[in-house]
Formats: C-alpha cells, sequence, structure tokens
C-alpha cells in the first residue's frame, strides 16, 4: 500500500467538558452566602462585596446585573429599597429587593472615589469599556466560589440569579411568586429553572393537612 492512501491519523481532542460538572449550575446555601460575604468584608473588598450581594438580592441575568446604572438604585441620597429594570432578554420590566445589608454595602461602594461621576454602578477599567463584562463577573463568581472551597465547575452567574429564589420556593412552595421574582414570562421556564419535579410537589402536598 502506498503511502498517499494510507488513512490519514487525527489527533483525538479531549471534550471540552471533560471534567467539568455540567447541567445546571446548583444555587449556593445560605452557609455558603455568608461564608462569602464574610471572607469579602475581611479583605475590604468594598466592591464585590457590594456586587455579591446585589446578585443575591435582585436576582438578574448576569447582562442585567453589569449594566446596572447608578440611578437605578440610587436616589435622594440614598440606596432605594426597592428597584426596577428592564431586562435585556426579554424586554420586560422586573422589580426586585434591596435589603438593608446589601444597601449598606452599595452605599460604602458608591462613597468610593471611582464612583465620583460614574453613570455604571460597576464601572469598567478600560476606557471602551464602561462598565464591566459578564465575562469578568463569572471570573468573580469562580473566585467566590473557590474561596470557601466549593467546585467552581457546579457553579457560575446562574447560580446567584437562583440562590434566593431556591430558599423562597424551598419554604414557601410558591412558584407564582418565583416567577414574578425571576421575570419569566412563562410558568414552564420557572418550573425548569428551579429543578422542580414529582418529589418536590409531593414534599409540598405532604406539608398540607386537610
Amino acid at each position: 500500500m502506498s503511502i498517499s492512501n494510507l488513512p490519514a491519523i487525527r489527533m483525538r481532542r479531549a471534550p471540552w467538558n471533560k471534567g467539568r460538572i455540567i447541567g445546571q449550575k446548583r444555587p449556593l446555601l445560605p452557609k455558603h452566602v455568608w461564608a462569602i460575604r464574610v471572607r469579602l468584608e475581611l479583605s475590604n473588598r468594598v466592591r464585590d462585596l457590594a456586587l455579591f450581594n446585589m446578585a443575591i438580592d435582585s436576582k438578574l441575568r448576569g447582562c442585567d446585573l453589569v449594566r446596572l446604572r447608578v440611578v437605578d438604585v440610587h436616589a435622594a441620597g440614598q440606596v432605594k429599597e426597592r428597584a426596577s429594570v428592564i431586562q435585556r432578554k426579554t424586554s420586560q420590566p422586573v422589580r426586585f429587593e434591596i435589603t438593608e445589608g446589601t444597601r449598606t454595602s452599595l452605599q460604602d461602594w458608591l462613597n468610593m472615589p471611582i464612583m465620583q461621576k460614574s453613570e455604571f454602578l460597576w464601572p469598567g477599567r478600560i476606557h471602551d469599556r464602561p462598565h464591566i463584562g459578564t465575562r469578568q463577573y463569572a471570573r468573580l463568581v469562580r473566585d467566590w466560589v473557590e474561596s470557601i472551597g466549593l467546585e467552581p465547575s457546579a457553579y457560575g452567574t446562574h447560580s446567584m440569579r437562583r440562590t434566593k429564589v431556591a430558599q423562597i420556593y424551598r419554604k414557601t412552595g410558591n412558584l407564582r411568586a418565583v416567577q414574578l421574582l425571576l421575570g419569566h414570562t412563562k410558568m414552564d421556564s420557572t418550573v425548569r429553572y428551579l429543578g422542580v419535579d414529582l418529589e418536590d410537589a409531593l414534599s409540598i402536598s405532604e406539608s398540607v393537612e386537610i
């Protein structure tokens, strides 16, 4: 057999997801949230603490969170207790609460010199980027979960979005409330997003006595 007729030898590429946990990202548990907060406070990472708290409270997608403007959350010299933004994906408004701890961390961040005359809540450090990007936000989330010993491939930016609503659903079983908080237009989207299954439904049913 001539050399020209030999089959070509191709190097096998490693699968992109080799060694990674794929699928829906896990929400953080309350103990994880507090552990990350303590670490960010002790290291005096003012912006990261404000961003972390805001991600938990707002339940926004990463693309909406990084584009928040100061006027979205701040008025009359103080941080608002509730805010509303238009979602980039659905073009629909969604409202969210800003709890006391988050308001305090946001005010500390807004008092920083870098925030003077800044239009965006999370300004970028490069002139042609007015705010941080979703990739930078994802890297920050990775750093946060790694700092408390969690497997980073099991968590992502959607973990931040799911954290509070997962607790709300677990405590109340109210899917409609979760749908509104996430800004979903269809209940099916909320069911899939939370990973609600028959076991969840049976657990809720068992807790109700007639």
